[in-house]
């Protein structure tokens, strides 16, 4: 049994509620165990999940949040650079799952984040998971 860690990103509420309830019912489902921290946006996961990651506490993690195209060049800084934070911690060997939305409108990420639509909260833990067990694989 694995011990999980969701960090979330709170930004839109009702869009991270649906992403969370989604991620936590694949670990569940997986017979994980998991827990939650909140940071206020994308930008925030990354670094998060490094600090988390330097407690040894956490086999795997999650990355959740939505970033949702505006009327200027932010939604290009914070989609790009937190797949990037994530990304360079995949290639340090952490075990992530990124289920942070990109989307053009709050519709398109509904959607996505509903766990009896596209869930893609579920598919990032399903993704982490695999990782773990990739990591376990090799290790």
């Amino acid at each position: 049994m694995a011990r999980i860690l969701i960090v979330e990103a709170r930004f839109y509420d009702h869009l991270a509620d649906m992403l969370l309830a989604g991620a936590r019912a694949a670990i569940e489902a997986a017979g994980h165990v998991h827990e939650t921290v909140t940071v206020p946006g994308a930008l925030e996961v990354p670094g998060a999940i490094a600090l988390a990651a330097e407690t040894g506490r956490y086999e795997g993690f999650v990355a959740l949040g939505t970033v949702i195209r505006g009327e200027t060049y932010h939604f290009e800084i914070v989609a790009n650079e937190s797949a990037r934070g994530i990304m360079a911690l995949t290639m340090d060997g952490l075990p992530i799952g990124n289920g942070i939305l990109t989307t053009e409108n709050e519709a398109q990420a509904i959607v996505r984040a509903d766990p009896a639509q596209l869930d893609k909260g579920g598919g990032a833990a399903q993704a982490a998971l695999a990782m773990l067990a990739l990591k376990g694989r090799f290790g």
